[in-house]
Parts: structure tokens; sequence; C-alpha cells
């Protein structure tokens, strides 16, 4: 066979986990926006040697762009080879791609076939696989969703957690997203992803499940911090069936007070969130709430915020939301520690 072997996208998926490296020839800027699930980055050009190049093209010449472009893009090349490719074997087997398949993945491609490696270049580039991400997206596939709903506290995430080590199916929407879902939700020096990177990652688990199996999935609202869940996907869940997750106030206030020990610990950063919550509950009621923070009475602060503002948009949405919740099926825990969540796992694996 003739290499860089160019197949279209839809010969590549079904064999993406097969390959020994994905690279990703696009300058940084553009794959930490989003990739192919596992690729790597290799940038052809860097973020400023591509401004440069495109730059010269527009106020010089295609031809002298190109050939200050091809230097550019031999020497990185060439760099990408010694620091990262040179112990490969010669069965080593890369797919490689850029933003369209064109000239950028070109280059890498022909230079790595001439080696003599079985490389394969992905035809259309990012741009084909986004397309595709976006159209299953819109019609993701019908699994039997099982949406976990409960007050904030009540131990949804560590369920969901527990369920996938006991080997169900789960997609864990605030962790593919980095965020817990409300005002306090994001995660300490842990960005969000991009939401197109945010969408590549739901498609990714997606297309692993089993459709004769349930997905266990957290009653989400439309926004995960400042990402979107695909409309489809929200409307598949809002109509599936629901388990009611319940804890005790006192377990709710002792879960939450680990979770969150990033702000409990910090009142200067959680006293920052709460000035958030000011147009719901007026300066006097979030001024009190920074003074018990900052006083350390926390497992006092999270009851009050349980009773006075997570418990009652909890209850003036589930219904509304998920239309299925007159119906749930009920779990109970009398504790949060490791055994009660581990029956609670294996008991909605049974009954699903």
């Amino acid at each position: 066979m003739k290499y860089p072997e160019v197949l279209k996208l839809e010969q590549v998926l079904p064999q993406l986990e097969q390959f020994d490296a994905i690279i990703d020839a696009r300058s940084p800027c553009e794959y930490v926006i989003d990739h192919l699930p596992g690729a790597i980055n290799a940038p052809v050009l860097d973020d400023a040697q591509r401004i440069t190049v495109g730059t010269m093209y527009k106020q010089v010449g295609s031809f002298e762009a190109k050939k200050l472009g091809a230097a550019l893009v031999a020497k990185n090349i060439a760099q990408h080879i010694e620091t990262l490719w040179i112990e490969q074997p010669r069965e080593w087997r890369p797919l490689v791609y850029c933003w369209r398949g064109g000239n950028r993945s070109g280059a890498m491609a022909h230079i790595l076939a001439k080696i003599g490696w079985p490389v394969v270049q992905l035809d259309g580039g990012y741009k084909a696989f986004r397309a595709h991400v976006n159209a299953e997206l819109e019609q993701p596939p019908q699994f039997a969703f099982k949406v976990i709903c409960g007050t904030t506290g009540s131990g949804k995430s560590r369920m969901l957690e527990v369920l996938a080590g006991q080997g169900a199916q789960v997609l864990d929407l605030e962790q593919l997203a980095a965020h817990r879902g409300s005002v306090l939700g994001g995660l300490p020096s842990q960005p969000q992803p991009s939401q197109k990177a945010f969408e590549t990652a739901i498609w990714n688990a997606l297309r692993r499940f089993d459709s004769a199996r349930p997905v266990f999935v957290e009653s989400e609202s439309k926004k995960v911090g400042n990402l979107r869940v695909p409309a489809a996907l929200m409307e598949r869940m809002r109509g599936s069936d629901c388990i009611a997750m319940t804890l005790s106030r006192a377990d709710r206030v002792r879960l939450l007070m680990e979770d969150y020990q990033h702000y409990t610990s910090d009142a200067a950063a959680l006293n920052e969130q709460l000035a958030y919550l000011t147009p719901l509950h007026g300066h006097e009621r979030i001024k009190r709430w920074q003074q018990m923070a900052s006083s350390g009475e926390m497992a006092a602060l999270v009851e009050e915020l349980l009773a006075e503002h997570y418990d009652p948009a909890y209850l003036r949405s589930i219904d509304r939301n998920f239309v299925r919740y007159e119906q749930a099926q009920e779990l109970k825990l009398d504790a949060i520690d490791a055994a009660s969540f581990a029956t609670g796992a294996r008991k909605l694996i049974e009954l699903s």
C-alpha cells in the first residue's frame, strides 16, 4: 500500500483507538479549543508562525509566504521527529490531521511516510470531525437514561462515580464540564473546557455505550457552569425515568463540607462567590452569609444555603423540567460512607 494513506472520517472512526498516535498538526491555540479524542499536539506552525505566514500571504504574496512557511514547517517537523518519535519502530502507525486535511497535515504525513511509517492522513481534517460531532449530538442515540435526581448535597455526583466503579454506564456531565453546576460549582485550579471540547467529550462518551444497557446521568440544568448541554440530549434526559435520591439534611451538610473544602477553608473565595447571589437574596442576607463565612460558621452557613437557596430552587424546577419525576424510583441513603453508596449503587444496577 502507498503511504500516506488518505482516509475519510467514516473510515477512521471505527479504528480510532487502533492508531499508535493521533497527531494534531494545527497550532496550539486551535488544539486547545478542541481536538480528536486522544490527540497530541505537534504543530507544523506555532501560533506566532501561523500569523506571520498568513500576514505575508496577504500583504506580500503567496510565493514568498510559501517559501517561509515551508522552511518553518520543515524545521518544526524535524524537531517533532527528533524529540517525540525517533524511537518508534517501522510498524508505528499514526493518524495525522489538521484543519481541513490539507497542507499542514499533508506535509507532516508526507515526511513520516518517506521515513517508512504507515501513516494515515485524515481527509477533511478537524472540520469534518466537528461536523460529525454536531450531527451526532443533534440526534443522540436512543439510550435508556436513568436520571438521578435529588437536592443539592444528596450525593448524586458521588453515586455516579460509584456506579461507574461498579461497571455501570455513566454520563457524568459535571465531570466532563469540570464544574459542579451551581454558583459554587467551579473547581479549584481547573478551568472549564471550551464548548466544542465539552461536546466532543460528550460524543466520545456516548459512542462507547451499549444501547442495550441503561445510562445513568444526573438531573442537570441546561447549563453546567458556562457550558451548554446539547439541546437534543437535554430533551432526552428530561423525558427519561428518574431516580429520587435522598439524604438527611445533616448528612447533606456533612457531604457538602467534604466536597467543597476549597471554599469552607477559604472564606474570602466563598464570599466572592456568594456575592453573585445578591440579585436573588438582597444585600442584607448576603452580607449576613458572608459574615458567617468569615467567622467560621461554615456548617450553619451551608445549612442556611440549603434551606433558603438551593432547596427552594430545586423544588421549583424538578417537576417542571423532568416530566417523569413523580414516578421516580426512590433511593434513600442512611449515611455518606463508602459502604452506603456502594450498597445504593448495587441496588440501582439490579433494579435497572
